[in-house]
């Protein structure tokens, strides 16, 4: 028998079913039997489960006749909100058999209309089975069997408000493809989560609901990934109460709208900085990473800047780049353009439909010859303009899909051979991963990770009004991305007001209490990896004493600040200069190994004359990868730096090494 719910090792108790203030936990399940039916619907039982099915095949996502509409008299027992089930039966066609078109809403949906209609499909390996299973987002059930789905899920029907003043109302679906049967839909209060038993007989689910005692939560930290190697962080909004506490979780920071061209210049030379410059002081103050979203995209660009010809175009391109790298000289990270395949700035409108994105591609060298010279000729003034800035690109539906990740490759390495890129961005949006599988979210990252590029996730959410629903999905996406070497960090879309407010993607409660997939987080990113320092230590069993960033090993009253890397690790062993941390470069080479799991900070090579004045001959960015004065030469897995000293100056160099973590 399947657990309830995989829950790693995060331990939860399920509550018993319950009834919180008065408010009702169990569904209301309709026989489908018992609808209004078209003349394209029949009824028919096996087995002893008596169901509707359609005798037509439709491939639209709304109805075009009243024939194949089934309309439910439904009387609520409560006001409120709630969420759409159905068990089904998938027949032996099936992908072919697998999808029906749910109403988005209560009430009167018109045929023809589709804003009143959204198509289920892919449902013929999903779905729940098993009696003590919790119906989940997705699941895995097959075909030829009955199961619960969350049809919410599987089709864009958000949440069925119920008014005080109308309890019973009418729901409407229709069919799309002739192999599906329909035995039951269900109506679940929001945040009320129920096993295949419990919608099966009718009984009460698991309430997560929050008591209203008048009493708001309040964070006290620390910081979910404080002291580890890799950043978490979330998004600053314009609105300042969706980011109370912000200091208690996050240790990195994008803009949602605020950092984007059309915000800040929505009027030409009028410039409103007000969000930007609050969510960038605010994360010099607190250590925060800054991440700069965005200088360049189709979308939400100044809708003055369309109608320019493309001199004046690039003009106001090159002055906004100017003015942001002037205002804000310590950005963390950069991105240059956001969704080049989806949404560049050509003037057409996006396919989900909404108005036309800006158009001043011309100005950056239009596709070219390449396809995409304007992405490189961004990239070219964005290193002029921020010569010691890490450049990233930032793009979605890229993590589960094959095609689309290969063109984000290629785009990749072409900056790649100009030098122009340090980093690339995932948005890692739920509607990217919810029904990408776990091995083509890996498979997907690797293929990026190969380019020796770092990895950052910018943009992540997990949608799931229902506690049990988002958990499941965090604990299934999150780490992947998080345990992954190349990934340096990742922003989540906000723990308050999130984007998907509607889908459920939000970390708290309106009480500001954390919700489980929240309060799961800070339990596996405390226990994830190593921490900066004494987690290396721990890991390769290494006395904290003789590799303290303070210890002299070697007697020569110099900081010893690389020992911790390197030294007597027992994995990456160090022979050339064992611990001599100054020495007379008589050699003239150095070789210097260092661990592949040290994924943050700087190594430095310095010289002197009196062992006492030090100046930098050559560096590594152990994040970025990024040499000045010294090569990489080894393999990913056992890397090596290579530094040619002067071996015979006059007067006599002295050498040593130096490590530094970023404060």
């Amino acid at each position: 028998m399947k657990k309830r719910l995989p829950l790693c090792s995060f331990a939860i108790a399920l509550l018993a079913p319950s009834i919180l203030n008065g408010q009702n936990a169990t569904a209301i399940v309709m026989e489908a039997e018992n609808a209004t039916l078209g003349s394209s619907f029949s009824t028919a039982t096996a087995d002893g489960v008596t169901y509707i099915t359609p005798s037509v095949n439709f491939t639209g996502s709304a109805p075009t006749s009243a024939s194949t509409v089934a309309s439910f008299s439904v009387t609520f027992p409560e006001a409120g909100d709630y969420e759409l089930f159905a068990r089904i039966y998938v027949g032996n066609g099936a992908a072919n058999d697998d999808s029906f078109i749910p109403a988005n809403d209560l009430g009167d949906a018109t045929v023809g209309n589709s804003d009143d209609w959204s198509a289920a499909n892919g449902l013929w390996n999903a779905g729940f089975s098993d009696p003590d299973e919790i119906v989940l987002s997705v699941g895995d059930t097959g075909t030829t069997t009955w199961k619960w789905i969350r049809v919410s899920t599987f089709s864009d029907v958000g949440l069925l408000t119920v008014p005080s003043s109308q309890l019973t109302q009418t729901y409407k679906l229709a069919s799309r493809e002739d192999g599906l049967r329909i035995d039951k839909i269900a109506f679940g209060p929001l945040r009320v989560s129920f096993t295949v038993d419990q919608l099966d007989n009718g009984l009460a689910g698991w309430d997560q609901r929050q008591p209203n005692d008048g009493q708001d939560f309040q964070a006290t930290g620390p910081i979910l990934a404080h002291g580890k190697s890799k950043f978490l962080g979330s998004v600053w909004s314009s609105t300042a109460s969706n980011n109370k506490d912000f200091e208690f979780y996050w240790n990195g920071m994008w803009h949602g709208n605020g950092g984007k061209w059309g915000s800040v210049e929505s009027t030409r030379d009028n410039m409103n900085w007000s969000n930007l410059d609050q969510g960038y002081q605010f994360a010099k103050a607190n250590s925060v990473k800054f991440n700069f979203h965005v200088l360049l995209w189709g979308a939400q660009q100044p809708s003055w800047i369309s109608a320019l010809p493309p001199a004046e175009q690039l003009e106001e391109i090159e002055e906004w780049m100017s003015l942001v790298a002037n205002r804000y000289p310590d950005i963390d990270y950069l991105q240059v353009v956001n969704e080049p395949i989806n949404a560049p700035p050509d003037g057409s409108v996006s396919p989900e439909g909404g108005s036309s994105r800006a158009n001043y591609i011309a100005a950056l060298g239009g596709t070219g010859e390449t396809g995409f010279d304007w992405i490189l000729e961004s990239f070219r003034l964005a290193r002029h303009y921020f010569p010691d800035t890490p450049l990233m690109i930032n793009e979605y539906n890229i993590e589960g899909n094959h095609d689309r990740s290969d063109r984000y490759l290629e785009i990749i390495q072409a900056l790649q051979a100009e030098d122009l890129i340090d980093l690339v961005g995932f948005q890692g949006h739920a509607f990217s991963t919810k029904f990408a599988s776990s091995q083509d979210l890996s498979t997907i990252l690797d293929k990026i990770a190969s380019t020796g590029l770092p990895i950052m996730i910018t943009e992540m959410e997990i949608d799931g009004h229902d506690d049990y629903v988002q958990l499941a999905e965090y604990q299934r996406v999150f780490p992947i991305y998080w345990d992954h070497p190349s990934v340096i960090g990742v922003n989540i879309s906000g723990h308050i007001g999130n984007w998907r407010y509607d889908q459920g993607a939000y970390l708290v409660n309106d009480n500001f209490t954390e919700r489980l997939a929240l309060q799961w987080l800070r339990e596996y990113v405390a226990d994830s990896g190593w921490t900066s320092f004494s987690g290396y230590l721990s890991k390769r069993d290494l006395d904290s004493q003789a590799h303290a960033f303070t210890n002299d090993a070697d007697g020569d009253m110099l900081s010893t600040g690389l020992e911790f890397l390197l030294g007597s690790d027992p994995q990456f062993p160090f022979n050339e200069v064992a611990l001599l941390w100054a020495w007379s470069m008589k050699r003239g080479e150095l070789t210097l190994p260092f661990s592949p799991d040290t994924g943050e900070g700087k190594v430095t090579i310095q010289s002197s004359v009196d062992l006492k004045h030090w100046q930098d001959e050559a560096s590594y960015d152990l994040r970025f990868r990024r040499t000045d004065g010294m090569e990489i030469v080894g393999s990913d897995e056992s890397p090596v730096l290579r530094f040619q000293g002067n071996a015979f100056s006059e007067p006599a160099l002295y050498y040593r090494l130096k490590f530094s973590l970023p404060q």
